[in-house]
């Protein structure tokens, strides 16, 4: 029998002749209570239902990741679907299910969504198409009220369920109902994570979110590409390959300093929903701000080790709802509940004008502290990890008390059972043990005699053979029988009675889960406002001032990554006024800092439209709706378009979308293709939005086009502004100060860039040569081609060596002498 069911209570061993010999019992020492945390990680999927109805369309999705369900109110949109577009790119579900009965513009988008190159880290989604019955604004209605949700009370009637629902699913919304209906129906069908489960098992839903993109600044994956918002790196680690990547340098890398998953995941959604709300804006500052005071040093310390010990709380729920729940569920569970605690009673000793603060103080209700005791009561942790399964403490309940109590004073009733037993006994065999095994039973234990060699030689009189094990022979005798009907199975009575409690306290957690499921939502507020503030005060950080006005001042503005990877970093402002200096066009040599300073100005704007603190001296941010940028080409051979075509495609986006509101950054447009072409495109481009007057977006270019400047190509007009680099020739060197001010820089300095990247010196001299030609307008002489005079000496040369030939020698071999002499000379002459 295997170790963790044999239970062994007594041995007893006969006596010598003429003595009887002591009893002893058997025991095992109970292991340490600290057993190491599990970090389960369970594969993250999203399952979407959409529907799309005169110019409104409602989105519902179910998380598997904390087993919620999210939906989007109707919501009005255009007849291509770009804000539907935008919802899709962020949630990233792995299915799309809609009805079958769609007009032409929903159909048509799930056909481009389908047939277009997604994104290689996110895949295509697959379309579930569903009659139009199943979304029924009826049968919807109906399948939500019938359904049963574990935070819902059981004693709740069937009217106060349908007004508990009401406040939390917005009912007068029909499409939004439809949409969760036909949700529901995919889940049941598709059995979502409870795949192997039995079919009474439902796809457990613990809460219910609203999901909105109110307010959301405009940036498309280029933009978050070029200025390395994430970026994904090949784990270093060969044994976690197949698992994915990693974080690799990026913004969310430096930024991330949460201490709970849940921190980390609401940063991400945080940097891929970049909001124009400036309350919004303005309360995480609040809160940044307060946790950067000198005298609050001790709190944020405090607050950070009880974020560490927030655990996975709707995975532990969603372990109870099936009850599959472990030991170590109920560890963490009870570590996150007065950790959760720990944070109320913390927020509510800080300021009440926060309003996060406040919050958190008003929504962790004494249910936690209800919660946690009701755990300490019940739930025996050290002997829990003994047994490897759910114990109850003392006093719980007397009728498990007095079976444990039972079967803990066998020891001394069976040290007697066994001596009887073995005065019934041969005197050859020399002792025996009575133990006790679950689900078998009460049984004699013999050890095997060396007469003892076939299994007839097993048959004791009396006794009833059961098995062989480990050289001991195992019998039911008239007593062991008697001792089972006694005393039954003690052992499994025990495991049953506190498995029906640990249900009963399930029941009770899950009825109080709205609660930990605000636990999860403001630990992961705080612990994000932690990780800025723990940022800024590092990097010394600035708060963003925000204003209505159109344009923005950062003084000493600083590059987030490239000032920690750089030995010194020169810091540049940005001036951009609502009526003057809209459109910046930077010029200088390669390598200069044009576009690390093109990146900086996007980067400082993006963290403060995250509410975070700014690397600079002082910020001031005007209202942005929308970032755009053409600064990398993100090739694709998939895609089927050239660099050009891809460089064109982001320009257009910016001409097409871009408000006065927008920031729109610039690099190098048009060096894909003809100069005189590229040239045109870009003046073309700018006198675009020149001609809008003060309604132009705020534009940023840098470009090596000298002749845009050279040629007039542009009106004068206050919108503009030309910067430059600034640089000084020392000699053959060029030394770079990476500081903007206002010019124009004419020259590129191509060959000093060259000499600098390690090119061959023949190489850089050459082309200056061919660059001066040009610019003065002389004729470009080639090197490779020989001179007159050296054609006249080489033609010398051959005719001499025919003057000097003998005709009349008869071993003079022509053919060798032409092949030899004449035709390699002619060939370099000719």
């Amino acid at each position: 029998a295997s170790p963790s069911f044999y239970y062994p209570l007594l041995h007893w061993k006969g006596p010598p002749p003429g003595a009887l010999n002591s009893t002893s019992t058997t025991s095992c020492p109970l292991p340490s209570l600290l057993v190491p945390e599990e970090e389960d990680q369970e594969c993250s999927e999203t399952h979407m239902s959409v529907l799309w109805y005169a110019g409104q369309f409602a989105v519902t999705y179910y998380d598997t990741e904390d087993c919620s369900v999210y939906f989007m109110p109707d919501t009005p949109d255009n007849e291509d679907l770009d804000l539907l577009q935008k919802v899709i790119e962020e949630v990233h579900p792995q299915c799309i299910v809609t009805s079958a009965k769609q007009d032409q513009n929903i159909a048509k988008f799930l056909t481009d969504l389908t047939a277009s190159d997604s994104d290689k880290d996110m895949g295509k989604p697959e379309i579930v198409l569903f009659p139009n019955t199943d979304f029924g604004l009826e049968v919807s209605k109906q399948r939500i009220l019938s359904r049963q949700f574990p935070f819902i009370p059981s004693h709740m009637t069937a009217t106060e369920k349908i007004l508990y629902l009401s406040s939390v699913i917005p009912f007068e919304s029909p499409l939004v109902i439809r949409a969760l209906g036909g949700l529901l129906k995919f889940l049941d069908r598709r059995r979502v994570g409870i795949e192997l489960e039995e079919s009474s098992v439902v796809v457990p839903i613990l809460a219910f979110k609203k999901f909105v993109l109110s307010d959301t600044v405009n940036m498309d994956q280029d933009a978050y590409c070029v200025l390395q918002i994430f970026k994904s790196d090949i784990h270093p680690s060969v044994y976690k390959l197949s698992s994915g990547l990693k974080e690799g340098f990026s913004l969310y890398g430096i930024l991330n300093r949460c201490r709970c998953k849940w921190g980390e995941k609401l940063l991400k959604l945080w940097l891929t929903r970049p909001t124009r709300n400036l309350t919004e804006l303005n309360k995480r500052l609040d809160v940044i701000h307060f946790f950067l005071l000198a005298q609050n040093h001790e709190t944020v310390l405090t607050l950070q080790d009880c974020l560490r010990n927030i655990k996975n709380v709707p995975l532990i729920l969603k372990r109870m709802t099936l009850s599959h729940t472990k030991v170590s569920d109920w560890q963490a569970l009870y570590k996150t509940l007065y950790s959760a605690v720990c944070l109320r009673d913390t927020c509510r000793s800080l300021p009440s004008n926060i309003e996060l603060f406040q919050t958190i103080s008003r929504v962790f209700t004494d249910d936690l502290h209800y919660i946690a005791s009701l755990i300490s009561k019940v739930v025996d942790f050290e002997g829990s990890i003994s047994e490897n399964r759910f114990t109850v403490r003392p006093n719980v309940d007397p009728t498990i008390d007095e079976k444990k109590r039972r079967l803990m004073g066998l020891s001394d009733f069976l040290t007697e059972v066994a001596r009887k037993e073995l005065e019934t006994l041969d005197d050859h065999i020399p002792s025996c043990c009575v133990i006790y095994i679950p689900l078998i039973g009460f049984l004699l234990s013999i050890p095997r005699l060396p007469t003892m060699v076939d299994k007839t030689d097993f048959e004791i009189e009396g006794l009833d053979f059961m098995f062989l094990s480990e050289d001991k022979l195992h019998y039911r005798s008239a007593r062991t029988k008697e001792l089972d009907s006694l005393l039954g199975d003690l052992h499994c009575e025990i495991r049953d009675q506190e498995t029906l409690i640990m249900h009963q306290l399930q029941t009770k957690i899950l009825e109080k889960s709205e609660v930990l499921s605000s636990v999860i939502e403001y630990t992961a507020h705080l612990d994000v406002l932690l990780a800025l503030a723990v940022m800024a005060r590092e990097n010394s950080y600035c708060r963003p001032c925000f204003t209505h006005r159109h344009g923005f001042h950062i003084k000493d503005g600083r590059h987030p990554l490239m000032e920690l990877c750089a030995k010194t970093f020169v810091a540049n402002s940005v001036n951009s006024g609502e009526a003057a200096r809209r459109i910046k066009i930077i010029t200088g040599p390669n390598s200069s800092g044009k576009s690390v300073y093109l990146k900086q100005v996007g980067l400082i704007i993006f963290m403060a439209l995250i509410g975070s603190y700014v690397p600079a001296a002082e910020a001031e941010i005007g209202a942005i709706d929308g970032i755009y940028t053409r600064i990398h080409s993100r090739e694709s051979v998939s895609v089927g378009l050239s660099t050009f075509m891809i460089d064109l495609n982001q320009v257009a986006k910016a001409v097409n979308n871009a408000t006065e509101r927008s920031l729109v950054l610039i690099d190098e447009f048009g060096k894909g293709t003809n100069t005189l072409d590229g040239l045109s495109l870009l003046a073309a481009v700018l006198r675009y939005w020149i001609n809008q007057g003060t309604r132009c977006p705020q534009v940023f270019v840098s470009t090596n086009f000298h002749s845009l400047m050279q040629l007039e190509l542009l009106p004068a007009t206050p919108l503009l502004e030309y910067l430059t680099m600034e640089t000084h020739q020392d000699g053959d060197e060029l030394v770079f100060f990476y500081q903007i001010k206002q010019g124009v820089s004419t020259v590129s300095h191509a060959a000093n860039i060259a000499a600098l990247a390690g090119m061959p010196a023949k190489i850089i001299e050459r082309g200056v040569e061919v660059s001066e030609l040009i610019r003065n307008g002389k004729a470009i002489k080639r090197i490779d081609h020989p001179s007159k005079g050296d054609q006249m000496e080489k033609c010398k040369s051959v005719v001499e060596k025919f003057l000097c030939l003998d005709l009349d020698d008869p071993h003079l071999d022509l053919e060798e002498f032409m092949r030899k002499e004449v035709l390699p000379s002619a060939a370099s002459v000719l």
